[in-house]
């Protein structure tokens, strides 16, 4: 497994290559590229392994070995498309925590037409309590302000009905403390439900891991299905083909806005340095988009930003626990 840390630079984007030295050498060829460092990283973390345990008995991981560059400043950024609780655990223990957030969020930009939605926590946290929704939000509000230029967002709280009381117990709650805030760099659009993910009736869509990272795979499920539909579609007969070719270029489009590889990766938000969640079946063309979306979240400050926001809502705990969790595989 190869994870790889990156550092902004005058020259571009520098990227250190951590996994088995000699199979990615052989992969690079003669003459790798000049910004590309390759660290050898002997040992792997798999899907099957309890993710903490392997992070903590494995030190020559790829993941933990990058965590660590991003740690102590020779990186800037994190970028994994191997198990997502090896990567969480090692942003946990290396990268670790802003101080006085409860847990982090894995946010990541829903590939839908039109105005980009953000859903977060996509498998951090499979339970959550109400002042981690209410974290939830400030981070996604900070996020959709600082990356993607949404003066004030509209944030709101998955939910099975509109309604204030509809929900589990930490959603109802979350939702009353949600729409109590007197200032808030936000706004509470208050529940929404499944549909209105993809309606982009909201900028932000906060909930439980659990519920988050089931949420994206349908929505990038179906999208696939709808995808594949309308191409079978217009392949069905010599009418459909000569119609096909009049609106090509627009179902390129579609087709592109619908891609999860455009979108490539989830910013795990929270912690004191960047980390990017990749696909573990990322295309080369997804893990580079991956690294983009890594240099664009160090460009624009998402930690610092990040860390304001929650300091100046008054909603970060005054001491933060020991870090357990239970996380996506």
């Amino acid at each position: 497994m190869v994870a790889g840390a990156c550092r902004a630079a005058e020259t571009g984007t520098r990227c250190i290559l951590f996994g088995p030295a000699a199979q990615i050498e052989a992969a690079l060829g003669d003459a790798p590229p000049a910004a590309i460092e390759v660290a050898d990283a002997p040992e792997a973390i798999s899907n099957n392994d309890d993710p903490v345990a392997a992070v903590r008995s494995k030190a020559g991981a790829s993941v933990v070995l990058a965590a660590r560059a991003v740690a102590d400043g020779r990186a800037e950024a994190l970028v994994s498309a191997g198990s997502t609780g090896a990567a969480l655990a090692a942003g946990l223990l290396h990268v670790r925590r802003l101080r006085g957030v409860h847990r982090p969020a894995l946010a990541v930009l829903v590939p839908i037409p039109g105005r980009p939605v953000l859903l977060l926590d996509c498998g951090a946290t499979l339970e959550v309590r109400p002042e981690q929704l209410v974290q939830f939000a400030f981070m996604g509000a900070a996020f959709s302000s600082a990356v993607l230029g949404v003066p004030k967002p509209r944030v709101g709280l998955l939910s099975v009905g509109e309604e204030p009381e509809k929900g589990t117990e930490p959603v109802v709650a979350a939702h009353e403390r949600l729409a109590e805030l007197a200032s808030a760099p936000f706004e509470f659009a208050g529940n929404v439900e499944g549909g209105d993910i993809p309606g982009g009736n909201v900028d932000v869509v906060v909930t439980d891991g659990f519920t988050g990272n089931v949420s994206l795979k349908l929505l990038e499920g179906t999208s696939k299905t709808v995808v594949t539909a309308i191409r079978d579609a217009i392949r069905g007969g010599t009418l459909s083909k000569i119609g096909g070719l009049l609106i090509r270029s627009r179902v390129g489009r579609l087709r592109e806005q619908l891609d999860p590889e455009r979108v490539a990766g989830a910013y795990l938000l929270g912690l004191r340095g960047l980390v990017v969640v990749s696909h573990g079946a990322s295309s080369s063309r997804a893990i580079a988009n991956a690294i983009a979306l890594a240099e664009r979240g160090v460009e624009e400050d998402v930690t610092g930003r990040l860390a304001a926001a929650l300091a100046d809502a008054g909603v970060l705990r005054a001491s933060a626990p020991a870090d357990s969790f239970r996380a996506v595989p």
